[in-house]
């Protein structure tokens, strides 16, 4: 699920972007959700950074009071997230060239409308342009993310009875021995299926994603949300936990 970011110093539009996002993304069905709206660039950075995720940004350029601005703020973006989606909504139409000069491959730059007296018209009002150009950049992110999973997407192929199924080797949390010889299962992003199979061989054929870091488990590095070190504990995307053994630390703050 790609996270949405909002970068807004006005109160009252980006209350507005954030519930127009919401249900947006809501009503089509997008695998996104909005995961932090905010007026300063120091909270968004936090978030990109503790998240490490793949991203879409939407963005002022005028960040009023703040250390940076929204140019800047996108430059530190791009460090932590360089395949992420810049979008920039503001009222500085000139400044559009500015993106380029900054090296920023933004998506888009959404002016917003100059012909309304009130700016921060609610949507379905007169800013009414601006919210197509944020339908617009949505559906263009959602056929890009389409397209690359159809060329590059791995898949992880399994015999569970008599049924073969390839599972996206990217919604694998991890595998964890089961206590039956040579039973694994595989814990998905939604379902989990036992199958048999070798602890070893999955470490050897999965690649340098998937860290052993614990006699049971094989996690997918990715798919980790947070590291619980006192109790050694791995809390993952979809909200699972597995353990990880003291050997393992080391590698696994090396990785996350």
């Amino acid at each position: 699920m790609l996270p949405v970011y909002i970068c807004e110093d006005h109160d009252a539009l980006r209350a507005d972007l954030k519930d127009f996002l919401q249900k947006l993304i809501l009503m089509e069905g997008y695998d996104m959700e909005v995961a932090l709206s905010s007026g300063h660039p120091e909270e968004i950075l936090r978030a990109a950074e503790h998240r490490r995720a793949r991203g879409i940004y939407f963005l002022d350029v005028e960040l009023t009071g703040e250390s940076m601005d929204g140019f800047t703020l996108g430059q530190k973006l791009r460090k932590l997230d360089s395949r992420g989606f810049l979008v920039y909504v503001t009222a500085f139409r000139d400044l559009a060239f500015e993106t380029f000069r900054y090296h920023l491959e933004a998506l888009d730059y959404i002016v917003k409308d100059e012909a309304a007296p009130d700016p921060f018209t609610p949507y379905g009002g007169r800013n009414e342009t601006m919210y197509d150009g944020i339908r617009r950049s949505l559906a263009v992110i959602t056929e890009r993310m389409q397209k690359e999973q159809g060329e590059e997407r791995e898949f992880f192929t399994v015999k569970v009875m008599d049924v073969v199924k390839h599972i996206p080797v990217d919604e694998i949390m991890f595998f964890e021995t089961t206590g039956r010889t040579h039973r694994i299962a595989l814990h998905g992003r939604c379902d989990r299926m036992d199958f048999i199979g070798s602890m070893r061989k999955l470490e050897e054929a999965l690649g340098s994603r998937f860290l052993r870091v614990h006699r049971a488990y094989l996690v997918n590095t990715e798919q980790i949300l947070e590291l619980d070190l006192k109790h050694r504990e791995i809390r993952m995307q979809n909200g699972e936990t597995c353990f990880f053994s003291r050997n393992a630390k080391g590698e696994l703050l090396n990785r996350v």
